[in-house]
């Protein structure tokens, strides 16, 4: 459970990275503040953003539509659990994956599998973070492959899996991808195991895991 300091904290950091014109932030604030959205980084670094939008962002980033219901969040939460836990519990997992072009990249998943993005780092950029709904996908550019396409084809290595909420979201994700012209790997297929998935490949041969139900 986030801690409320540490988010207050983290409000703080991105309304002095606005001010401080620190341009990943801007991506960050137009993947996540609507009013942003159609903003160039320049207009959304000039432009007027307040403790309340970092704050808002901050919860945004946590599921809530404002930091009120943020707040609200916390303290139902905090009354179910106990002060001191037993353990840490982890709340998400970004993978990294290895591309020799961020531009080319971040097109792909943004325009072909409906991603956005969410920050880009350096000039020329060499690190990047798209995001769909709750996942979040690293990008990391290095100079050469670091696994052999025939290699990761044969062994069918894949650089990450992202799964649907219900059954019938699989096959709308895979028609939807089709629809963009996506390179499938595998297609649509329902699992011995249980469930439905499909496999695309990106434009630096990653494969990418889409699994759901298969009812």
């Amino acid at each position: 459970m986030p801690d409320l300091e540490n988010l207050k904290k983290q409000a703080k950091l991105i309304l002095r990275w606005h001010r401080e014109r620190h341009y990943p932030v801007a991506a960050q604030i137009r993947a996540l503040m609507p009013r942003f959205l159609n903003m160039p980084d320049s207009e959304i670094l000039a432009a007027s953003f307040k403790l309340s939008d970092a704050q808002e962002m901050v919860a945004r980033q946590h599921g809530f539509d404002s930091w009120q219901a943020l707040k609200t969040g916390l303290s139902t939460t905090s009354r179910k659990v106990k002060s001191s836990p037993s353990k840490a519990t982890i709340v998400g997992a970004e993978p990294q994956l290895f591309v020799a072009d961020i531009k080319r990249s971040c097109e792909f998943f943004c325009k072909k599998l409906g991603f956005s993005l969410v920050f880009s780092y350096g000039d020329p950029p060499y690190y990047a973070q798209v995001g769909r709904d709750a996942a979040r996908l690293n990008l990391r550019c290095v100079e050469g492959p670091v696994i052999e396409s025939a290699v990761r084809d044969r062994e069918e290595l894949l650089s990450a899996s992202m799964t649907v909420a219900a059954a019938d979201e699989i096959k709308l994700l895979f028609l939807e991808f089709q629809s963009a012209g996506v390179t499938f790997h595998q297609r649509l297929k329902k699992q011995p195991w249980g469930a439905k998935n499909f496999v695309v490949k990106d434009p630096d041969g990653n494969l990418l895991l889409f699994a759901g139900a298969a009812n």
